[in-house]
């Protein structure tokens, strides 16, 4: 047997019953019957039906002792001595059951019944699905690649493995992007796939020491299946970088007389390979003399240049040295820089600082050219030695103001605000003229006591809060909390919610707040049908001398929950009972039958009504629009057709989860077109369908009554300008209300009253006027005869009639 099957484990499991289609090849002359079946099919499933295919009468199985012989294999298969079937016994994997590479794998069985003993040979062939991905035996593959490697080096990578055989086998590889590599597929003997990297470019291991890639192996099947593999290429590094000092010229001073062995400078010089090659050793150049190597020495290893002997001034003011640095890779690279050392002048007394007035604390909103405190300075030497200068930090809101000689005053320059710093760290340095310059400095700490100058601040300026209807009274809508940068009592916030009312409503009947964490809590359950927002302000004030205070705008919004079904109002019936419907066997295709119309009080998305046939009798006899709840003959009637048909229509919403409402139709087939007065439904005197409708349906009712009664007052004017027609019998329920000639016969009855469909089914192809339902007593109806030739233009011509029931 061949079946037509789509790949994949999952599909083959739930779609088994559906996608197999078997069909059987028998050889004549070798008496083999073959099947073929998809692998992992599901324990039970059905083969073949073995007693079909050989002719057998499956009510003697049983009797000649029907037995099935599987040749060198587990029983995967097994037959329903009762039918004939031939069923799966257990999952078959062909991957363990055959070679993947094989490409065919059979099951062989021999099938034996006796009286008369007779022998058939049977062959299931199993067919492949893609049910395995494709694997590398390394996640990870590892390469260590020179960076002096030229541009299209191969490189042999790990081969993907599949299970599966032929087209659900590898079929090809990618490799992330990358600006340095890309990969070459190759084909072995036995049609294997497997990759080679190529180089596509230079490797520069200071740029980018290792590189990360990811190998993806794609199977043919469909949908296809992947397996993927990191591949990770290491840099080996080159001598391809000199040594360099971070500048090519260096100048520093030392004093005279600086201790031997003291560091003059620590030269640093980089080098951008690594191992060996970025080992680093200095030395002076041949251009360096030799008093100046007897005077300062160099480490070889890590660049410190050190006093050797005492440095006199008087003797050599100026000493210039050039310095080598030098790797230790196989062809040395080396890189230079010179050095000059400067020797100056000793200056060996320091300035000295006194504080003879200090205030802290002080308020944050201290004036302008406030003095903070007083300082003098010192200094022994004499000359520019002696020389003086005092400073503090320029980034401060204070300066100092020479009062007299060496003393200074400190002064407030610019506003204080203790919410930005509450604290100065404040250092005074005093530094002589001397070369070089000896300097010495004293800090004291100036603390700012806090004002209230800070309004509270709400994180938002408006906030809008989302409260689902049916709320609990009491729930938590949201914390609406200011922050005040102040201190203490500055600090200490209240919060209020400014009253405002709506509809006569306080603000504070409907939600409250607690007054020392800003958490807003509702006080009643909110119905989205009646109240859908509110806008109110709430406000902050702090605990300060004068208060400050700040409001927040919020705005609730109620969200609609689907807290409403669907409420069917026409065709109108009792609670709970069934509507019954007569139509004529005659009706054309196409015609109404009956209009469902169900009304929604929710939102505009939960209000969204669909329409579906929970059951009918007849599925091909009729057909229900999903959006306006039409029911239409989709073919005429036959004498084949039942008298009575039951439909029941079901009216859901768009809400989450949907609610739904349903509606009971008995449909009843005539063949005559009237019916006597006596047999007419006793028609409810009172009901009132929207009891359960909220305020809006109302307010619409009322609108579409208006409307109506308007007309009605019309059409009685122009009726009493006509002569009176004579009295006709009231029609009774199911009945033909009027039959017209055959100009009418070919028009279309009209109302303009969306409830007279719910009562009257019109047929327009022969100019009748059906009964649907019970209709009030004393009702009237205005019906208009438009002919099909003119179309429904406002030129048309058109007849009207009264329908007029008795009181």
């Amino acid at each position: 047997m061949i079946m037509d099957f789509k790949s994949g484990h999952r599909l083959w499991r739930r779609y088994v019953p559906l996608f197999i289609l078997l069909c059987v090849v028998v050889s004549t002359t070798s008496a083999v019957m073959h099947y073929s079946i998809p692998e992992e099919m599901e324990q039970g499933s059905v083969v073949a039906n073995l007693a079909l295919d050989l002719g057998l009468d499956a009510k003697t199985l049983a009797r000649r002792k029907l037995r099935l012989d599987v040749i060198a294999n587990k029983r995967y298969l097994e037959i329903n001595k009762e039918t004939g079937e031939l069923f799966v016994a257990e999952t078959i994997d062909r991957e363990y059951l055959c070679n993947s590479k094989n490409p065919s794998c059979f099951l062989k069985m021999d099938l034996t019944i006796e009286n008369p003993i007779r022998l058939f040979n049977i062959e299931v062939e199993i067919m492949d699905i893609n049910d395995n991905a494709p694997n590398f035996r390394r996640d990870t593959m590892h390469l260590d690649i020179s960076e002096s490697t030229t541009s299209g080096e191969r490189f042999s990578l790990t081969n993907a493995i599949d299970p599966d055989f032929g087209s659900n086998s590898v079929k090809t590889y990618y490799v992330s992007e990358s600006e340095h590599f890309d990969i070459e597929i190759q084909t072995g003997r036995d049609g294997s796939k497997f990759a080679d990297l190529i180089l596509k470019k230079a490797l520069d291991r200071e740029q980018q020491p290792v590189h990360n890639l990811i190998l993806t192996a794609v199977d043919g099947g469909v949908p296809t299946r992947t397996g993927t593999a990191s591949i990770i290429v290491r840099v080996l590094d080159v001598n391809d970088n000199a040594p360099s000092f971070d500048k090519d010229k260096y100048t520093v001073d030392v004093m005279e007389n600086s201790p031997i062995g003291s560091l003059v400078i620590k030269l640093n010089a980089t080098d951008l390979d690594e191992g060996s090659n970025s080992d680093i050793v200095y030395s002076y150049s041949l251009y360096t003399s030799e008093r100046t190597q007897n005077m300062f020495s160099l480490n070889p290893e890590n660049g410190e240049i050190r006093v050797k002997e005492m440095i006199n001034y008087e003797d050599l003011r100026l000493y210039e040295m050039e310095v080598i640095a030098s790797d230790k890779g196989p062809n040395s690279l080396s890189g230079q820089c010179k050095l000059t050392i400067q020797v100056t002048d000793m200056n060996d007394n320091h300035p000295e600082i006194s504080i003879k007035s200090f205030h802290s604390p002080i308020k944050e909103d201290t004036a302008a050219d406030t003095v903070i405190a007083v300082v003098s300075v010192n200094d022994k030497d004499s000359g520019d030695n002696g020389v003086v200068d005092l400073h503090i930090p320029d980034n401060m809101p204070f300066t100092l103001r020479e009062s007299s000689d060496n003393y200074y005053e400190l002064v407030v320059s610019e506003p204080l605000d203790r919410e930005k710093v509450p604290e100065y760290e404040i250092t005074f340095t005093v530094t002589d003229r001397g070369s070089p310059p000896l300097s010495d400095n004293e800090t004291m700490t100036l603390e700012l006591l806090d004002v209230n100058d800070n309004v509270p601040q709400f994180p938002q300026s408006f906030y809008t809060i989302r409260v689902m209807e049916n709320n609990a009274p009491g729930a938590l809508l949201s914390s609406l909390t200011a922050f005040d940068p102040d201190l203490h009592e500055n600090q200490y916030l209240v919060y209020f919610i400014l009253e405002k009312e709506i509809a006569n409503t306080s603000m504070s009947m409907l939600f409250s707040i607690n007054p020392e964490n800003g958490n807003l809590y509702a006080l009643k359950t909110f119905d989205y049908e009646i109240e859908k927002e509110f806008l109110f302000h709430i406000e902050a004030r702090d605990s300060g001398s004068p208060p400050l205070s700040n409001n927040v705008t919020v705005h609730i919004i109620i969200v609609d929950q689907n807290d409403n079904a669907p409420v069917i109002v026409s065709p109108w019936r009792a609670h709970g009972s069934v509507v019954e419907e007569k139509i004529p066997r005659s009706t054309d295709k196409g015609s109404l039958v009956a209009k469902v119309i169900a009304l929604d009080t929710d939102s505009v998305h939960n209000s969204r009504i669909t329409y579906q046939f929970l059951q009918v009798t007849d599925a091909t006899l009729f057909s229900l629009d999903q959006y306006n709840g039409e029911i239409r003959t989709m073919r005429m009637f036959s004498y084949r057709d039942p008298r009575h048909q039951r439909l029941v229509v079901v009216a859901k919403d768009n809400g989450d989860p949907a609610l739904s409402a349903t509606v009971t139709i008995k449909l009843s087939t005539v063949e005559t077109a009237v019916k006597a007065y006596s047999d007419m439904t006793e028609v409810p005197l009172e009901y009132d369908i929207f009891s359960d409708l909220n305020l809006y349906l109302v307010i619409g009712l009322g609108s579409v009554s208006f409307l109506l009664l308007i007309t009605i007052l019309v059409t009685i004017v122009l009726k009493c300008q006509k002569p009176k027609p004579s009295k006709a019998a009231p029609p009774c329920r199911n009945s033909v209300i009027s039959e017209r000639n055959s100009t009418i016969a070919d028009s279309t009855l009209v109302s303009n009253d969306a409830y007279w469909y719910s009562l009257f089914l019109a047929e327009t192809r022969k100019g009748k006027l059906v009964v649907r339902q019970p209709v009030p007593k004393g009702s009237r109806y205005i019906v208009s005869s438009i002919p099909r030739s003119t179309g429904m233009s406002e030129t048309s011509d058109s007849a009207a009639s009264t329908l007029q029931y008795p009181k």
